[in-house]
């Protein structure tokens, strides 16, 4: 029988830490615009109708490094991503670029995180014609979508693959979407692939219209 502060101090000695979220990724900036939630009651029955972006972390030996993705609510289909040693607001920018490579979106939703309130990303989705919504604060609930993205990548792949560098990480990050993407069905899809839903090629098929968090 023992207390939790002896299995802290064993934890500490063993390099053993909690798989749960510590750091705080999305810390707004005072000054910064931001904009109302677009997506209450909204039904998102198409691709590009609704994009989401949000950041995580990512701890290696070697350091933290940071994971900007940016999915299609409809479809779940990643269709821009970037991993980074910093969290600054051109990585978002960097990620939005290669997602218009896809499409472009009517709405691009975000926490209220400085790099998604920052001038470079509001100009960049303002410029593209995008409507910017960002999410209330502290509802995480409001960005569900990407939420659940990150929880599947972090049990399916990370965890279990424990990278040791960034090379490794991007290698195996970019490994890993290519497959969640094109080969990994979605319960929510009816157990279709996000890249069918989102190319819209499985005709014989109706997805149910959804709606985004109230």
């Amino acid at each position: 029988m023992i207390n939790k502060k002896r299995v802290h101090r064993l934890m500490k000695m063993l390099g053993i830490q909690s798989v749960t979220p510590k750091s705080n990724t999305s810390a707004p900036a005072r000054d910064n615009r931001k904009f109302p939630y677009l997506l209450k009651g909204l039904p998102i029955y198409k691709p590009n109708q609704v994009w989401t972006i949000d950041i995580t972390y990512i701890r290696l030996p070697t350091g933290m490094v940071y994971l900007f993705a940016l999915i299609d609510w409809y479809s779940r289909y990643v269709v821009g991503w970037t991993l980074a040693n910093t969290m600054c607001s051109e990585h978002a920018v960097c990620t939005l670029e290669k997602a218009l490579r896809h499409g472009m979106s009517e709405i691009c939703n975000a926490d209220q995180g400085s790099q998604f309130t920052s001038d470079d990303w509001i100009e960049s989705l303002t410029l593209n014609g995008i409507r910017i919504s960002h999410d209330g604060v502290g509802r995480c609930i409001d960005n569900i979508r990407i939420e659940r993205f990150w929880r599947t990548l972090k049990h399916e792949d990370m965890h279990i693959k424990d990278y040791r560098n960034v090379t490794e990480a991007r290698v195996g990050i970019a490994e890993f979407i290519t497959y969640y993407n094109n080969e990994r069905p979605h319960q929510a899809l009816q157990y279709n692939r996000p890249r069918d839903a989102y190319l819209c090629s499985w005709r014989h098929r109706v997805l149910p219209e959804t709606t985004a968090a109230a």
